[in-house]
């Protein structure tokens, strides 16, 4: 609870005193308030919103001493006490939040991309430093230099803390998906954090309520609640991954497919997020793997290597055609996605010529590149699950 509330009371310090260090501090001695406190006397009956008057309370003496204007004083002063949610007491109408309004802060285009997200994951979602340098492949204190530099440029420039409007927002729009993207992906991931999906959901319905009219917004959401609905049946009960083939149906939330699905009717016209979710769409409504749609994904995946090429997108593309045309057109495929060398040594690439090959009938292969995916595997529960694929072609079991 108390990790959870730490950004948006940092989002609401933000907002009222334009210092993002001093709402970082206060923030953090909140919590560290909390660890001291609440295991003796007991967590408070509304921990958010005890945080929230602890930090706001300590950055009215830091403002105090350094005397600044009395405007913040008393704006600080009007954020909720401790008999509210302070941060989350924001009403069901409001759409414009403080942790979106960060959003479009930390997606100004005077920041350059890699700063974007990198802010926005430290700040919206609390992700260490530590984590972040390790997706960037720098080391903690490289990041932690870039994450200050970065919000140096926000108050040197003064970058406002709002949602734009007119063109700046249609200008600013992708970057803020971008980022959204990410911060679903960090909870989705095998070894993610199931609360940053969510919050990338949250975010998503906002983001949707206050551009309507915006298609991909639409889509991401619903690309966002088709993919997290799968979320109880990826892993067992050992944490180890199923995949979609084996995994029980049943324990898909059907309350998310039904809104993914509802938000993707009124998709008009498709973008990159648009084609992805139908993706999505096809497999969550298909009986089973062998009765699933791979002819119009396959299409759909050709129309998005149009669009927005990418290795990965080019390597699915393969997958797909794999199962739609049969194993020889996409091993043919991915051979031709490999051919530049941005996926060699990638664990996906060499599991999906695996499974290709697997398919195709030559079993001693398959298991020698199920292992060699393995090897380079980023995370244990993938290692375990290829692991596993190798011994059930090293046996010749038939995939159930």
């Amino acid at each position: 609870m108390a990790a959870d509330a730490c950004p948006r009371i940092v989002a609401a310090l933000i907002r009222v005193t334009g210092d993002w260090t001093l709402a970082e501090d206060c923030a953090q001695e909140a919590l560290a308030l909390a660890v001291r406190r609440w295991p003796e006397e007991g967590m408070p009956a509304n921990p958010g919103g005890w945080l929230m008057t602890v930090a706001r309370n300590r950055a009215i003496d830091t403002l105090r001493r350094a005397s600044v204007e009395r405007r913040k004083l008393e704006e600080l002063a009007r954020l909720a006490p401790a008999g509210h949610d302070g941060p989350e007491a924001v009403g069901a109408e409001e759409v414009v939040d403080d942790r979106l309004r960060l959003i479009f802060t930390c997606c100004h285009p005077a920041l350059p991309l890699e700063a974007r997200v990198a802010l926005t994951l430290r700040t919206i979602c609390a992700v260490p430093a530590a984590r972040i340098a390790r997706a960037f492949l720098v080391t903690e204190p490289t990041m932690t230099r870039r994450l200050t530099r970065a919000k140096r440029k926000i108050a040197d420039a003064g970058i406002p803390y709002r949602v734009p409007t007119g063109p700046a927002l249609a200008e600013r729009l992708p970057g803020v998906l971008a980022v959204l993207y990410l911060l679903f992906t960090q909870g989705y991931d095998a070894d993610g954090e199931p609360a940053f999906a969510e919050e990338a959901i949250r975010l998503a319905r906002l983001l949707r309520r206050l551009m309507p009219g915006q298609s991909e917004v639409s889509a991401l959401l619903a690309l966002f609640l088709l993919q997290h609905s799968r979320r109880d049946a990826r892993q067992d009960a050992e944490g180890n991954l199923v995949p979609l083939d084996r995994q029980d149906r049943a324990r898909w939330d059907r309350a998310s497919i039904s809104e993914g699905l509802e938000v993707l009717a009124g998709v008009e016209q498709d973008g990159p997020y648009g084609l992805q979710a139908r993706i999505a769409a096809c497999h969550v409504t298909a009986p089973s793997v062998s009765g699933t749609d791979w002819p119009t994904i396959a299409r759909c995946y050709d129309d998005l290597a149009r669009m927005h090429s990418t290795p990965v997108v080019e390597l699915n593309r393969a997958v797909a055609h794999g199962y739609a045309h049969g194993p020889p057109a996409g091993l043919a495929l991915l051979a031709r996605s490999c051919s530049d060398g941005a996926l060699d040594g990638h664990p996906l690439a060499i599991a999906a010529e695996a499974d290709l090959t697997a398919r195709g009938g030559d079993r001693d292969r398959a298991a020698a590149l199920f292992r060699q995916a393995a090897a380079v595997a980023r995370s244990e529960p993938e290692r375990r699950a290829l692991l596993d694929r190798a011994d059930e072609n090293a046996r010749r079991e038939p995939r159930r």
